[in-house]
């Protein structure tokens, strides 16, 4: 029976660091990790970033950017057959930096999913056959800084957790493998938030192949529901952050082999992010990757264990640091009020924030902040604070 290799890789924005670097040598920023791409039937990465910026930056929560339309050459380089767009930068640029990347990418035959100009469009799953293999991907993100699509505005694909599940259900009849990329959860933690282990859990009940997290910007573990592969956080891809935090600068992409009867393997294949480009782990960062993995994996074995690990996140920040960030919402909505507003009404309507604001004030409440277990509180102190 035929089979095919997908690789999914995570976060990619040419920007900072990279941005010159992609311009003038387009291949170059993949490293040894071009030949991986290469060899691929299907490759598809998360764009982090629009490629237009014809009217200027939105005024948003956290940091806003955008690529350059040279930067195209770049995505071809790297052997990229699709984007997601379901993510939290996409519209950085407003709707005419979007209009002009999604045109961008259709001519240079990129596929696109996960945002649209209406709540229609951005649901629309990704529909590609390879070797005779039935592909859907669907894209969901968590609709930051309220720009999720409505009936009657463009945005990202929102935090639709039933009615995703209940298009998987349909889709089912249809494809051969269904994949779920979702771009959701808490920045920088080890631990998945544990909205979003339960959003994985109830797609992978619903009959998606595989499920894949990206948007914490650090590598997560994984586990199986079921027959079903889920990975939490692949961490970033083509993504510079001029900061020392290890985490950061490590990631890993999906190498994904499947037939008509489902997901045959699937395996993480790990890299370092340097300065100019992208290097593969050589074998002893490989082994202390896989140790690492392995303990983030380990929790995701089992709800209770998830909601444990979710706690340790909690009690790792613990009343302290809600106080520190409720103070640095407001130094910056008394020096930059637009900007600090956007901050208080980002934790308010998306949900990454507004859980972790519920269940911490809960535990505020009841006293039980403090309360997880001492091993996982610790790999979160960690993970947190190791720089290179």
């Amino acid at each position: 029976m035929s089979k095919t290799k997908i690789i999914f890789a995570s976060d990619l924005a040419p920007i900072r660091g990279f941005s010159q670097i992609m311009k003038d040598e387009p291949q170059a920023v993949y490293g040894d990790l071009l030949e991986h791409l290469k060899n691929s039937d299907y490759n598809i990465v998360n764009l982090e970033s629009p490629l237009c910026c014809p009217d200027g930056l939105i005024t948003k929560s956290g940091a806003a950017f955008s690529g350059e339309a040279e930067h195209i050459a770049s995505l071809k380089a790297g052997n990229f057959n699709a984007v997601v767009c379901a993510n939290n930068h996409t519209f950085d640029s407003g709707l005419s930096g979007f209009r002009m990347t999604s045109e961008l990418l259709a001519k240079n035959n990129i596929a696109k999913v996960g945002a649209g100009e209406n709540i229609f469009e951005a649901r629309r799953e990704l529909a590609f056959e390879v070797n005779g293999i039935k592909f859907a991907l669907f894209a969901i993100s968590e609709g930051e800084d309220m720009l999720g699509a409505t009936e009657n505005s463009f945005g990202v694909r929102p935090w639709e957790v039933e009615k995703l599940a209940d298009e998987i259900r349909a889709a089912r009849s249809k494809y051969d493998i269904i994949l779920v990329s979702a771009h959701c959860g808490l920045e920088y933690q080890p631990y998945p938030s544990f909205y979003v282990y339960e959003a994985f859990e109830l797609w992978a009940k619903a009959g998606a192949d595989m499920i894949i997290g990206h948007h914490p910007h650090v590598p997560q573990g994984m586990t199986c529901f079921g027959k079903t592969p889920a990975y939490f956080s692949l961490g970033n891809f083509v993504f510079y952050q001029p900061v020392k935090f290890f985490h950061r600068k490590n990631g890993y992409f999906l190498e994904i082999e499947a037939d008509k009867n489902g997901i045959v393997s699937h395996r993480a294949v790990p890299y370092h992010i340097e300065e100019k480009n992208l290097r593969l782990l050589n074998s002893e960062e490989k082994a202390d990757f896989e140790k690492l993995f392995a303990r983030l994996s380990a929790p995701l074995a089992s709800a209770e264990t998830a909601r444990q690990a979710w706690n340790a996140v909690l009690a790792y920040n613990g009343l302290a640091g809600f106080q520190n960030e409720l103070e640095k919402i407001l130094n910056t909505m008394r020096e930059t009020p637009a900007k600090g507003a956007a901050m208080l009404r980002n934790r308010v309507t998306c949900i990454q924030h507004s859980s972790q604001w519920i269940d911490g004030m809960s535990r505020i409440i009841d006293g039980s902040i403090g309360e997880a277990p001492a091993e996982m509180v610790e790999m979160v102190r960690e993970f947190m604070t190791r720089e290179l």
